[in-house]
């Protein structure tokens, strides 16, 4: 199956997999009417940005420099949070010819990530011994906990997930990205959506034993290829990433499920905790934090092992998938 093919969508049921371990999935994908999606992917060895289409059969390139179409859909963000127009746009491609790029594939600095910020996340990664934040009785953060990955760990759906060598206890987690459209510092929570330009997919991938023994998360969280993001950005006129679902899959078992009001800490909270004294810019990314399900939550824990197949879904965007290797 080629990238193409296992980009995005919503799955009535979890992908199968066959004996042979290929995915043997049946799509159903829907759209909404001028939902806009802007894809980075590869076409005949380069590398182009462009709009997909409403049936997500085709993307039309957009006419852009080198330069950047390599940032991905970073440029795109960045103007068009300044009111300016969609540049000129070539002959559609159909979406199964392409191969699909992270649409951040070279993010401007580290992604903003969220610690513990589903009540019932934060309840089992406490109970796992791996909690190096958690205090007694402190289960739930009263403050957003922010960490970071640098952007070296992003790739796309599709590209596998390397198992290190220095550690085995590598773990999933299902992520809601908020990219930042309009920057600003000290946005309050009223005004923060004015901010958002669009969502995408966050795999927050985690060395558990690494982030346990260097007490803050920057290691065990940053490793190469430790960020898969995709499938494509969708932008926030057509999804509302306070109301939707995220749920992940390993090897076809549904590992998490819940959906986005369960957040303890809500997009905007995050939006004015980060910016009170951190300039935000436009293409700035920003995991929300994952639901309970972890493998680190199970007994004994799920890990994840070369072979596996991981898959991620959010309703209104659709799925990446990785392999594990």
């Amino acid at each position: 199956m080629s990238q193409g093919d296992m980009w995005a969508g919503e799955l009535v049921s979890p992908p199968q997999i066959a004996d042979d371990g290929t995915i043997a999935a049946v799509l159903n994908f829907t759209s909404k009417a001028n939902t806009m999606r802007i894809a980075a992917f590869f076409y005949k060895d380069q590398p182009h940005v462009g709009l997909v289409s409403q049936d997500l059969n085709s993307v039309t390139p957009f006419d852009l420099p080198l330069a950047d179409r390599e940032l991905g859909a970073l440029t795109l963000v960045d103007s068009l949070s300044r009111g300016e127009a969609l540049p000129p746009q070539g002959a559609a491609i159909a979406l199964k010819d392409v191969q699909l790029r992270a649409p951040l594939p070279h993010p401007r600095r580290n992604i903003f990530c969220v610690g513990k910020n589903y009540h019932a996340h934060a309840k089992e990664f406490a109970r796992s011994g791996f909690d190096s934040s958690a205090k007694a009785g402190g289960e739930i953060p009263a403050e957003p906990i922010i960490f970071s990955k640098v952007p070296e760990c992003v790739i796309a759906t599709g590209e596998a997930i390397e198992m290190p060598k220095v550690s085995t206890a590598i773990d999933y987690e299902a992520e809601l990205a908020v990219i930042i459209g309009k920057g600003g510092k000290g946005i309050t929570k009223a005004d923060a959506m004015k901010h958002v330009w669009g969502y995408t997919i966050v795999n927050d991938v985690t060395a558990r034993d690494w982030q346990n023994k260097h007490m803050q998360w920057h290691m065990g969280k940053s490793f190469d290829t430790f960020c898969p993001m995709g499938p494509w950005l969708v932008s926030a006129d057509e999804l509302d990433g306070t109301n939707t679902h995220v749920r992940c899959y390993v090897n076809g078992e549904e590992r998490q499920n819940a959906a986005t009001p369960d957040l303890i800490f809500d997009i905007p909270t995050l939006v004015e905790t980060l910016s009170a004294g951190i300039t935000l810019y436009p293409g700035d990314v920003i995991a929300t934090g994952t639901p309970v399900g972890v493998g680190i939550g199970f007994t004994p824990p799920k890990y994840l092992k070369a072979g596996d197949v991981v898959r991620v879904e959010i309703d209104g965007i659709g799925a990446i998938e990785n392999p594990v290797k």
